[in-house]
């Protein structure tokens, strides 16, 4: 029998869904009952009325399934997948500046640590984090952990002051004006498309600034044939997939090896099993439950 088999049988014994994230291995992705972006797998997390979450991506985003859906089984099939930018904040850390700055709305990037989104006020997305912003009435946002995320939110707002946290997507951040550069040298006819985690001056040469499901949305609708996408290069599988007449190029390196961390192997084992679950503190989920929420309501923004 091979894995993809495998793989819906267990679904159907253990009435499991899995989530997968768009930066997955197509392996991944093939078995996923859902891929996308932060905010989508969130959504989907909420509506499903299957008992087991496989949730294949990082830490935080099991993490948040974990906190959306209390009472069900949640489970990361490679628990050393921690996504290296949320490692950057800190709850203890990010209490102690809250204090010195105790009229600020904290917006916590949905790459955080649970533990993290109990200290904030309202979560966001790369989708929706413009959008989230211009909804808090006060002037001063401390802005955690994505300080690229956080300087692009910054250009749409000039009148209020955002305080961001010096955290950053390695794969992202190594993404250079130069390689971009390159890439267009080489594909003149090709549109720019960039995430925000990436820096200002790599945010600059865009055509489109989007999340991942943003630029998904943006490439199927545009008569433009090629593109030049600068963001995690296993976005090209997905992109191929869904416009085979047009053509990606994606920008050397740029590949977060967590999240390549997790193989079908281990989604069998989990289903076999069921673990590692997640498990938070029920204080903890509580509290982070409503900045969640609040991020749901508030919907996509790209």
């Amino acid at each position: 029998m091979q894995d993809w088999e495998i793989i819906q049988e267990l679904k159907k014994e253990k009435n499991a869904i899995i989530l997968a994230h768009n930066y997955q291995p197509p392996e991944i992705q093939e078995v996923a009952d859902f891929v996308g972006d932060s905010l989508g797998l969130s959504v989907q997390a909420t509506k499903t009325t299957a008992d087991v979450i496989i949730f294949c991506g990082v830490d935080f985003m099991a993490e948040s399934a974990k906190v959306l859906n209390p009472t069900k089984t949640v489970i990361l099939p490679e628990p050393q997948a921690k996504c290296p930018m949320a490692a950057m904040c800190d709850a203890e850390s990010l209490h102690d500046v809250k204090e010195k700055y105790p009229d600020a709305i904290v917006v916590s990037y949905v790459n955080t640590s649970a533990a993290c989104k109990a200290e904030t006020d309202v979560c966001c997305t790369s989708s929706n984090a413009v959008k989230v912003v211009g909804k808090i009435d006060a002037k001063r946002i401390l802005f955690v952990p994505d300080c690229n995320l956080g300087y692009y939110v910054q250009r749409f707002f000039p009148e209020k002051e955002i305080i961001v946290w010096p955290g950053f997507c390695p794969t992202h951040d190594m993404i250079s004006p130069e390689s971009i550069a390159l890439l267009k040298r080489s594909h003149p006819k090709a549109l720019v498309l960039v995430h925000p985690e990436c820096r200002a001056e790599v945010i600059d040469m865009a055509d489109k600034v989007a999340s991942t499901e943003g630029i998904l949305k943006f490439a199927k609708s545009s008569e433009a044939q090629e593109f030049i996408i600068a963001t995690e290069g296993t976005m090209i599988y997905r992109l191929a997939k869904e416009n085979p007449t047009k053509m990606f190029y994606d920008v050397p390196g740029a590949v977060c090896p967590t999240m390549k961390m997790i193989t079908r192997q281990m989604v069998i084992n989990s289903l076999q099993t069921l673990q590692p679950a997640i498990e938070l503190p029920e204080d903890i989920m509580e509290k982070a439950r409503k900045p969640l929420e609040r991020m749901m309501e508030i919907g996509r923004g790209d």
